[in-house]
């Protein structure tokens, strides 16, 4: 079954940057488990309560998501990732 995700992230102050290298790093990684980023948007933010970028993302299973979430690049990628990214919402979509 098909897990359909919305990825919302928020970015330390001063650090959008590198949120959006690490991004342009992992996110190629998805194609190789079987998964397609359907979108890829910037906010326009109001405040820093908005989040910079908005993602959907489709995985053919859990499985899939899984591997990509275990995948030793993406895993070697996390000190990018946390020097980045103050906060990460992921809404399963129906």
């Amino acid at each position: 079954m098909t897990v359909r995700l919305c990825v919302l992230l928020w970015p330390y102050p001063g650090r959008e940057g590198a949120l959006l290298r690490y991004e342009n790093r992992v996110l190629p990684l998805i194609a190789e488990h079987g998964g397609t980023v359907c979108s890829r948007d910037q906010v326009l933010r109001e405040s820093d309560t908005d989040p910079l970028e908005v993602q959907r993302i489709d995985f053919p299973d859990a499985r899939a998501l899984d591997a990509f979430m275990s995948d030793p690049r993406r895993i070697r990628l996390e000190h990018e990732r946390a020097d980045s990214i103050a906060r990460t919402d992921v809404l399963r979509l129906a």
